[in-house]
């Protein structure tokens, strides 16, 4: 009887520069990591001007869609939504029909930081070295990626 020959794979399916997941985690990191020193002047974190960029594109919010917009349970929104309302940019009010829900609009200080923010994206676009099209390209990947892992 003759051995059956054990095929070993070509490439490592487990090592770990194949892996996307190591691949997403290092560069969420790193772009995320470019970011600080853009965003440090205007006194905001990362997360802070995500919250913040909803908010000029939607205001007012309540806190659960802000959640919804942002993938972030509401237990993890509430402290970057307490500071950016001791830094003066946003306010928060409990809404009078259902003291349960809490919206949150931006402050005169909050639409103004709005166009300081302007010179956020052309920053990172050069701090990465990649064009609009590449980073377009890139987003609707991410997205589908996003997408697709919405209901698992």
């Amino acid at each position: 009887m003759v051995a059956a020959k054990t095929e070993i794979p070509t490439e490592d399916l487990l090592a770990l520069e194949s892996q996307v997941c190591f691949a997403l985690a290092v560069a969420s990191r790193r772009v995320i990591g470019l970011y600080r020193p853009v965003l440090e002047p205007m006194g905001l974190t990362h997360p802070q001007y995500l919250v913040m960029l909803a908010l000029w594109q939607h205001e007012p919010l309540s806190l659960r869609r802000l959640s919804e917009l942002l993938s972030l349970d509401p237990g993890t929104l509430s402290p970057l939504v307490k500071r950016l309302e001791s830094s003066g940019y946003v306010s928060r009010q409990r809404d009078p029909e259902d003291e349960r829900n809490l919206h949150v609009t931006l402050t005169r200080r909050g639409r103004e930081l709005r166009s300081q923010a302007l010179n956020v994206p052309p920053a990172i676009m050069q701090r990465l070295g990649m064009s609009r099209s590449d980073l377009q390209q890139l987003h609707t990947m991410l997205t589908d990626v996003i997408a697709r892992t919405a209901g698992a």
